[in-house]
Parts: C-alpha cells; sequence; structure tokens
C-alpha cells in the first residue's frame, strides 16, 4: 500500500467536530469508546436509530415537536420513516444565527464583494416572505429561481422554505426549452430571475428568455428581477413582472416559520436531462438539512466563524449543499461567474482575501491549475485554507499529487461522490483519517455503501456497482408526478429489490477508501472486459498536450472499441509521436486493454450546464442516435465535432 499524502495532527484530531460526536455517541448511545472512523462508521449504520438521534442532539436541530420516532418500516427501502412525529422548518434552521457577523459574501468577477450580516439576512427573508404571502403563497406551492449564484437567490429560497412552499432552480445560462422542460413540469406560483448575469467578461442579458419564460408558464402569477447588470433594468415585456422586493422600503414582520412534519417537500432538482426530459426528483425537508448537518460537520469539519465556498451555479445540487452551511455557522461566499477570471487568480485571491477555510471547487479547475502551471503556495498565503473539496467528476491521482506538492501541503483534501438524486454524499471527507492519492477518504457516517459485483455480492479490492444497502434519511421523497413511484423504483431499485444502485462503477480500497471509476452506464466494455471510464482519464491527464478528452465504446465488429477524442493545446498536434505517448501512458499504468483503438482530435467536449461531460450523448451521436434533449449542454454545437467521422468508419 502507498503512503499517505496527508495525516491530521493529533491536536486537530482532537479539536474535529467528528472526534466530539463520536464521544458523545459513545457517551449517550453507546458507541464503542474512542471508536476510530471505520468502528464509527460501522456502528452508525447498525444502530440507525440512535445514530441519527446523535446527529439531531449534537448539531441542534431546531424543531417544535421532535417526538419519540426516529425510525419506522425500517425493512422498506424505499418507504422507511424517519422522525415520523417531528415538526420543525428547514429555513428556521438556516437561519438561527443573529447579529453583526457576516452571513453572506456575494463576489462577482469584477467589483467588491458584497457583505450581509445574520441580522440583515433575516431582515431581507422576511421581506421577501411578506411579498410572497400577499400573493398566497403557501405550504407546497412551488416558487422558481431562473438565477446567477448571488445573495438575492439565497433570500429568496429561504423565504419560500419558510412559507412550507417548495423551491427549485436552474441557472441562467440555460436556454428557453432547457427552463420549460424544468420548470414547465412543476407550475410554480412564482418566479425569481435577474436582468442578467456576468461570465467570463460578457455580460449576458437574460429578460428576453425571462419574457418568454413568463409568458410560457401558465400557472405564474408574479416574476421578481434582481438588478444584476443594470440598477434599473427595464422589465415592462416580462408578464407580471415585479423588482425583487426591496428591504430598506418597509417594515418587514417578524419572520414565521411554518412547522411542517419531517418530510416535507423542500426542494425539486433535476436529473440532467441528457437523455430525455429531466426527472424532478422530490427532496424532504427533514432528511435535508439532517444529512447535510452531518456532512458539513462532521465530514468537513464546518463550524462558526468559518468561510465556506463551493464553485456552483443554481443549477446544481452542491448550490443547494453549500447554502445548508448557514446551518453550521459559517459565512457562504457566493461567486458567480467563471471560474478561470482572472485566468484562475479571482477564486484564488479570495481564499486569501475572504480567509476562506473551506474552499470546494470540481477536479477539472484543479487539473486546469496544474497544466496552468500555477503554484498557490507560491503566490499565495493561504493561511486560513484548512480543506479543500471537489466532486463532479474523479479527482486523479495527479491532482492529489498536485495539491500537496504546489497548493498547500497542511490541508485536508477531500474527493466527495453523492448527486443530485441525494441532495449530498454516499462517499467522501473525514478530517480525522489520512488522505491517499487518487481515494475518496471513507463512506459517509450513517451511509451503509458497498460494491457489489455483477452477482450481488459484496466486493474489496474488486470493481462493481455502488450500492446502499439500508435506508437513510436524505432518500427522495420520489418524483414529481410519478404515480405509484414507477419511475422512481425504476431509476434507483430496478437492479435489486430493497437496494439502491446508484449507478457509479468504483471500488473499495485496502484503505477502506473509494475510487469511482465513472458511471456504470459508460462503462466500456471491450473483449468483454468492463473498464470504468476514468481509469482512462487519469493516465490522459498526464499528457501535458491534452487539456481534454473524453472516450466511449463504439460498437465495432460485434465488438465494442475504445475511442479518445482529445482537446489539444494551442500549437499541439496529434501526430504518430504524440498518440503514441497517449497510448504509452495509458498502457504502463492500466491495462492493454484500456488502449484506445482510435484517438481523435476535436475543438471541444460536449458538457453539462454544471460541467459534466457528456459520454452518453457524444457516443449516441457516434451511432446515429438522437440526443434527445440538448438543451441540458453548456455546449450542445460541440457536438457536431463528433458527427459522421470518416476515422470511425474505419
Amino acid at each position: 500500500m502507498h503512503s499517505a499524502l496527508w495525516m491530521p495532527s493529533a491536536d486537530r484530531v482532537g479539536m474535529e467536530p467528528l472526534t466530539l460526536f463520536a464521544a458523545y455517541a459513545a457517551q449517550r448511545y453507546g458507541c464503542p469508546a474512542d471508536a476510530k472512523y471505520p468502528v464509527l462508521h460501522q456502528w452508525s449504520v447498525e444502530h440507525p436509530a440512535d445514530f441519527w438521534s446523535a446527529v439531531w442532539e449534537c448539531c441542534g436541530v431546531i424543531a417544535s415537536k421532535r417526538g419519540d420516532a426516529v425510525l419506522d418500516d425500517a425493512r422498506q427501502f424505499p418507504g422507511a420513516r424517519w422522525f415520523a412525529d417531528a415538526r420543525l422548518n428547514f429555513a428556521e434552521n438556516l437561519l438561527r444565527h443573529t447579529g453583526s457577523d457576516t452571513a453572506i459574501i456575494g463576489l462577482l468577477e469584477t467589483g467588491e464583494p458584497r457583505r450581509i450580516s445574520h441580522d440583515e439576512l433575516r431582515r431581507e427573508v422576511a421581506t421577501v416572505a411578506a411579498s410572497l404571502r400577499e400573493l398566497g403563497v403557501g405550504v407546497g406551492d412551488r416558487v422558481a429561481g431562473f438565477m446567477p449564484n448571488i445573495p438575492e437567490t439565497v433570500v429568496a429560497m429561504l423565504a419560500t422554505t419558510s412559507l412550507g412552499a417548495v423551491w427549485s432552480s436552474c441557472s441562467p445560462d440555460f436556454g428557453f426549452n432547457g427552463v420549460l422542460d424544468r420548470f414547465g413540469q412543476i407550475t410554480p406560483k412564482v418566479l425569481f430571475s435577474a436582468d442578467g448575469y456576468i461570465y467570463n467578461g460578457k455580460h449576458c442579458d437574460s429578460l428576453e428568455r425571462l419574457a418568454q419564460i413568463s409568458e410560457s408558464i401558465e400557472s405564474l402569477e408574479a416574476v421578481f428581477v434582481a438588478p444584476v447588470l443594470s440598477p434599473n433594468p427595464d422589465i415592462s415585456a416580462v408578464c407580471h413582472g415585479q423588482m425583487f422586493p426591496d428591504a430598506s422600503a418597509m417594515e418587514p414582520p417578524a419572520l414565521s416559520f411554518a412547522q411542517l412534519p419531517f418530510d416535507h417537500p423542500l426542494f425539486i432538482m433535476y436529473s440532467s436531462g441528457t437523455t430525455g426530459p429531466p426527472k424532478c426528483i422530490v427532496h424532504g425537508a427533514g432528511g435535508t438539512l439532517l444529512q447535510q448537518l452531518k456532512e458539513h460537520r462532521f465530514q468537513v469539519g464546518l463550524r462558526p466563524g468559518d468561510v465556506f465556498f463551493y464553485f456552483t451555479t443554481c443549477g446544481w445540487m452542491m448550490w443547494n449543499w453549500l447554502v445548508s452551511g448557514l446551518a453550521s455557522g459559517a459565512a457562504l461566499l457566493l461567486y458567480d461567474g467563471s471560474p478561470f477570471a482572472e485566468d484562475g487568480a479571482r477564486l484564488l485571491d479570495a481564499i486569501d482575501s475572504e480567509g476562506i477555510s473551506v474552499f470546494g471547487t470540481s477536479a477539472k479547475f484543479i487539473a486546469a491549475l496544474e497544466k496552468a502551471g500555477k503554484k498557490p503556495r507560491e503566490t499565495h498565503r493561504l493561511d486560513k485554507l484548512r480543506s479543500i473539496l471537489s466532486t463532479g467528476s474523479p479527482l486523479s491521482q495527479e491532482s492529489f499529487e498536485y495539491i500537496y506538492r504546489d497548493f498547500k501541503s497542511d490541508v485536508c483534501l477531500s474527493s466527495i461522490s453523492g448527486g443530485t438524486d441525494i441532495l449530498s454524499c454516499f462517499v467522501g471527507g473525514a478530517p480525522t483519517l489520512p488522505v491517499y492519492s487518487g481515494e475518496i477518504q471513507a463512506a459517509g457516517l450513517g451511509m451503509a455503501v458497498e460494491i457489489w459485483n455483477e452477482a450481488g455480492e459484496p466486493v474489496v479490492e474488486q470493481k462493481g456497482e455502488l450500492v446502499c444497502v439500508k435506508p437513510f434519511p436524505c432518500c427522495p421523497i420520489g418524483f414529481w408526478d410519478d404515480p405509484q413511484d414507477k419511475r422512481f423504483r425504476a431509476a434507483y431499485f430496478a437492479s435489486w429489490p430493497d437496494i439502491w444502485a446508484h449507478g457509479d462503477y468504483g471500488e473499495i480500497t485496502a484503505h477502506g477508501g473509494f475510487i469511482i471509476h465513472g458511471r456504470s452506464d459508460a462503462v466500456l466494455n471491450p473483449g468483454g472486459v468492463r473498464i470504468g471510464t476514468a481509469e482512462i482519464y487519469r493516465q490522459v491527464e498526464r499528457v501535458p498536450a491534452v487539456l481534454d478528452s473524453i472516450v466511449i465504446g463504439q460498437q465495432w465488429l460485434d465488438d465494442v472499441r475504445v475511442v479518445l477524442f482529445v482537446v489539444l493545446r494551442d500549437g499541439a498536434e496529434l501526430d504518430d509521436v504524440l498518440q503514441q505517448e497517449i497510448r504509452r501512458m495509458i498502457r504502463q499504468n492500466a491495462t492493454p486493454r484500456h488502449v484506445p483503438a482510435k484517438i481523435i482530435a476535436v475543438a471541444d467536449i460536449p458538457r453539462t450546464i454544471s460541467g459534466k461531460i457528456v459520454e452518453l450523448a457524444v457516443r449516441n451521436v457516434v451511432h446515429g442516435d438522437p440526443v434527445k434533449n440538448t438543451d441540458a449542454l453548456a455546449n450542445a454545437a460541440a457536438l457536431a465535432y463528433f458527427k459522421d467521422l470518416p476515422e470511425l468508419a474505419e
């Protein structure tokens, strides 16, 4: 086994909220004393009622009633019921803090940061909630956000959920059809938007699309517009349009919070929608709150006084995950714009200027910094930075090593993996554990995660399907408009009865960590051997001339052949020498079966709006099959680079 890249100091371990939680669970619920993480995890999945009760108590969940019931129908999955007697409000838990300390820092590509205190945040939420209440918005109504990642979006979400209404959002870079495919299914009563957004130096107007959207969704009764590009935007073409409520213009009523059941609908999220209309995934308030509190406090180590950043848009689940950091007393840094603004310096500078302690980003951003030769340890102080989180795609060994070599040596680098499906993680960080190159540290507490082979048997140090074998509180309530849960059960429970199959292809390592090798539906199968796409990406990323890549399996002569598409640096050419270098890198560090039969240079790689590459869409184009929902893509025009390629006809 290779040695750890990082080990937490004894002092750090002693101060971690995770350590304090383990001591509480031992004293109150009989968890083995001084339990190391693997023992604590085993206890958490074997004693779920005790574990989740301990999370509730340690995190100080605010509720008008908790009740005695913790877990009913524990053998039903789906169908288990958590805290059936509880009554609570999600927004109340996020707005628990008061005073003049900073709650939110808003940052755009240009300009000074905007700071909002806890008291100011509560006042703004009360103002917007009063406006919604006047419109008749109440329990169960849907409110949508077509918004950039700005403070007003958080205010609108908290105002919505304080009333017991259901929040759903997407980012303003979605096209008209992409927005309609989502919000059109859920019939929102109110829509929040901005007049536009700034990305990569460009001012992008949203009002034309907003006018179309407001005209096309008949259920809308009001559309609130926040000013971003102009202090006084012309919203005359927007049906039911009015400006975002101004907290300084009125005396808001006192905040009130509807007390609702644990599984009351909170958020409607959307699947990527690259294989058809997006699925509307309904998440409950209590399960989302409890799971994200657990992850923030214990798996990340978030605490009052921290500045918490994650690069995300409002169309990705990481926005919902980030915002819940308010419940742990952290200040949120909301950034809207390109992650590579000022050649990446905008975000790196913010680590120092805003004192970021937890910095969340994507594997792509980290790889791009390395390719660009950035060495933040030489250019920035990074003195407050304690943890770096990465998600969106598997983080390569090279990126792990880059962080500790060129970013910061004493930092907990946690690759995390879960998804929109659970609004959280199955596997992720544990700040009391070492970090090994290329490995996710551990399964999340309370998550009975295993890797199963095709026979449905749990395996270690073998590749297989990531499954969860016991119920967990953040399991979705179901899909919107899905009678008898038919589509919901087909999505997650069709492979094995009563077992959540997540659709990730991975393995458990000798350290008890995890490696995700890619999505199960994108697994390559040359000669009948299953290969995860991430196994190839890890090697291709090591080739300096390659900036980006995507790999698919092409049906060929009654078999499947591996086809690799690459985007090259300016001035690089895919000649025989470079092809040999790529193939040699893959063969030496993976296996001969991983070596692509074809390597083809393309100008761009298609991605979803949240930045994920779309292997299935490319595979469809290569095989001449339709791509059903190109509005889910940030750069759908890139699909044309893969159509009718003569290299793939021979």
